[in-house]
């Protein structure tokens, strides 16, 4: 395959994880913000949050200033000027999907170019009662986009491209709402173990849709290192850590190709460390520390894939993220 079609490929797949992802974080922000909480700055805490997972703090503040909730929901949300913003996000996937239309089905096309169009006949004013259903709405479509793509493309690189964008884009975004989590969300030491803790710590759970699957395994309260556990080490977590390295490692050696071996040995590397690790290693180190040193050689991962894969700079500039690590206090 060429390098111009993987890296079309590759980067429709992250924006359209990314843009479900940052639906994800808003949603559930939102619904954390409808909680009582008479504490001094409890709403700039919330809402600074997902500033810092999508990597756009600095923008905003340029722009508004303090966070507060319609200003930071309408800049990760629809600014066209954000680019980090769910319609930055689906407008740059589309982009790269036409420009690989002959290397996608129809099926794919017409879902991007679809959810493209219903987005741009929406009210740019997202209030009340109407965001949870657009949140809800950018989901969907990212999983009607999955599923069509898996039931209608060949089992060929294409895809291999589309599902490598995909799962280094998720573990990105994995590790970066647990780490903010620990550095953002809670405005002091008091609150942890409190119910506060507990609030925030099921937000977080249910941003990845790991609400359900932790009260299956643990069968107990909400414990930080055990989400921990399961975001980070639970391989049969589809967004953990562990399952989304599984799925880049398997599909790097499927790729193969004499271009490629550092990006495999990156890959592998990570794997078997989140494979052979213990959660309690990880808290002993500290997981800030931990989930900084991940985000750090997934980004290294990231360049290797490029490097052996993707097309080079002096042919094509790809779409790159608006995701740098904010440097949390």
């Amino acid at each position: 395959m060429l390098s111009r079609t993987a890296d079309h490929l590759f980067w429709m797949a992250r924006y359209i994880e990314r843009a479900e992802n940052t639906a994800r974080v808003l949603d559930v922000t939102h619904s954390t913000s409808l909680l009582p909480d008479d504490s001094v700055g409890a709403e700039a805490h919330l809402w600074y949050a997902p500033l810092n997972i999508s990597g756009c703090a600095a923008g905003y503040t340029a722009k508004y200033g303090a966070a507060e909730s319609a200003a930071v929901t309408r800049f990760i949300a629809l600014d066209p000027d954000n680019p980090a913003s769910i319609y930055t996000s689906l407008m740059l996937a589309r982009e790269n999907a036409r420009a690989v239309r002959g290397a996608i089905t129809g099926e794919m096309w017409e879902s991007i170019n679809a959810t493209w169009l219903e987005l741009n006949r929406m009210s740019p004013a997202l209030s009340g009662n109407r965001l949870t259903p657009f949140f809800d709405w950018v989901k969907e479509r990212s999983h009607l986009f999955r599923g069509v793509t898996l039931g209608t493309i060949l089992k060929d690189d294409a895809l291999n491209f589309i599902r490598l964008g995909t799962f280094l884009e998720r573990a990105d975004n994995t590790a970066r709402i647990l780490d903010v989590k620990y550095h953002i969300l809670l405005p002091s030491v008091k609150d942890v173990g409190g119910a506060a803790d507990y609030y925030q710590w099921g937000a977080l759970l249910r941003s990845v849709s790991a609400f359900e699957a932790y009260r299956k395994i643990y069968r107990d309260v909400i414990s930080p290192q055990r989400v921990a556990e399961l975001l980070v080490l639970r391989a049969d977590m589809p967004r953990s850590l562990h399952a989304c390295l599984n799925e880049v490692d398997s599909t790097l050696e499927i790729i193969n190709g004499s271009t490629g071996r550092e990006a495999r040995r990156c890959a592998g590397e990570i794997h078997a460390a989140l494979h052979f690790n213990l959660i309690e290693n990880i808290f002993a180190n500290g997981l800030h520390e931990y989930l900084t040193d991940f985000l750090g050689r997934t980004d290294s991962l990231g360049k290797e894939i490029r490097s052996a894969y993707l097309a080079r700079r002096d042919e094509f500039v790809a779409p790159s993220p608006v995701r740098q690590m904010a440097q949390v206090q």
